[in-house]
């Protein structure tokens, strides 16, 4: 099973340890850019509602990856850096291995509301499982994102009073 802990940025040994960026895209009316998918987890199917977001590629500040990943994994290239809403770290268990991964999010505007083609390393990667999914604003995406730590993310946003 996945479970998520906030730990501190010391190094522990033995994990697996890395960077990811995302985004709180949010578009003229006020509604949160949110993926889904259905994905196996220890031989369950489990609905997943997450923020896009992904691995800091070699070379690439977190601003840069945050903008690639959400066009990547949803489609919607047209954004805006708004807020920069910090970062934090989770701990969790995937596959029997434990992972930290530090999470950097930035609140962005959506600025242009065509859609493309996801783009994905593999059709068979889970991040190809996704599909964009839209709440009608920064409340209920708080209320139907899955994991805590993409909730304190949308908590800071909701914060700002900058989208809402």
């Amino acid at each position: 099973m996945t479970t998520e802990t906030p730990l501190p940025p010391e190094t522990a040994p033995g994990l697996h340890e890395y960077s990811a960026a995302g985004g709180i895209v949010c578009d003229e009316a006020g509604r949160v850019l949110l993926i889904e998918r259905l994905v196996m987890r220890n031989g369950s199917l489990v609905h997943e509602v997450r923020l896009p977001k992904g691995h800091v590629e070699a070379g690439e500040t977190d601003e840069q990856a945050a903008l690639r990943e959400v066009c990547e994994e949803t489609g919607y290239c047209g954004l805006r850096i708004v807020a920069d809403l910090g970062d934090d770290y989770t701990h969790f268990t995937y596959n029997g291995v434990s992972v930290r991964r530090r999470e950097h999010y930035y609140l962005m505007r959506l600025t242009d509301a065509n859609r493309g083609e996801p783009a994905f390393d593999s059709p068979h990667a889970e991040e190809a499982l996704f599909r964009p999914r839209w709440a009608a604003d920064l409340a209920a995406a708080e209320q139907q994102i899955t994991f805590a730590s993409e909730q304190r993310f949308i908590r800071r946003a909701r914060q700002l009073k900058v989208i809402e």
